[in-house]
């Protein structure tokens, strides 16, 4: 098992930055610059992924934080409804900052008549690594405890338990996606191919994961985000099938022989 080590601050001389925040600061980052520049190399403007980056991440963070008010802890916050409005307090559902971030990336690719495939297939190019950094700050602060486990990947909590760490899964889940989309990119793909495909393995990731949480809300059975990840992985397989080349791909025809 993996020793228990915890984080919350990096100290650098007299300040201290937030753990947390410092790596999913980071993985947008990264993240951007890697969608930068699949849109420069697929002949794309990269400088409208850096002109939209401000409001994708204002969106996603709003989003983020909605869908955690609405469907994680409503009763606490109609309790206390200015604690929905501190950002500084814990509670952001990644699902509904991509809902967020899918909103006005939306409503700015219309706004600016650019291709909303070739640039949805560029941004998302650079989501899985984004993941795998932001998500070491999940994992170093332990805000996503798993089910009691003894397997390799498992971790050695303070109380000497061996428990899922989903901070950490879903790290490794970023880097997976990765690699992914570099092998499925071997091959030409039809715009919006890496999108659905994208859709597709986060959906999944997050249905069969959410299963190894133990403090997340509940609906007969099922987190929030597994209830979305649901429809959401079935409009990522069929979007992905769509626009992949091993089905309705028809043959050229071959010039008769003289």
């Amino acid at each position: 098992m993996i020793p228990y080590f915890e984080s919350h601050t990096i100290p650098l001389g007299p300040i201290h930055l937030q753990t947390w925040g410092t790596f999913v600061a980071t993985g947008i980052l990264v993240a951007a610059y890697i969608s930068a520049r699949r849109a420069k190399a697929k002949g794309l403007d990269a400088a409208k992924i850096w002109d939209m980056l401000f409001w994708v991440i204002l969106s996603s963070f709003v989003g983020a934080r909605l869908f955690h008010v609405l469907f994680y802890d409503l009763g606490h916050y109609v309790q206390y409804p200015w604690e929905a409005l501190d950002p500084r307090l814990p509670g952001f559902a990644m699902w509904g900052g991509f809902l967020g971030a899918a909103l006005s990336f939306t409503l700015l690719v219309r706004i600016k008549k650019l291709d909303f495939l070739r640039y949805a297939d560029a941004s998302v190019w650079g989501i899985p690594w984004g993941i795998m950094i932001g998500r070491i700050g999940c994992f170093l602060i332990h805000d996503h405890p798993g089910t009691l486990s003894h397997w390799l990947l498992a971790v050695r909590y303070p109380d000497g338990q061996g428990r899922h760490d989903l901070g950490l899964y879903l790290s490794i889940s970023g880097l997976v996606m990765g690699i992914v989309f570099l092998i499925l990119n071997r091959k030409k793909r039809k715009d919006g191919f890496f999108l659905g495909a994208w859709i597709a393995m986060e959906a999944s990731t997050r249905l069969w994961l959410d299963f190894y949480r133990v403090v997340d809300v509940k609906y007969l059975g099922l987190t929030p985000t597994q209830w979305l990840a649901i429809p959401a992985l079935a409009f990522g397989m069929y979007f992905m099938a769509m626009k992949g080349d091993w089905i309705h791909q028809p043959k050229e025809a071959k010039g008769s022989e003289v």
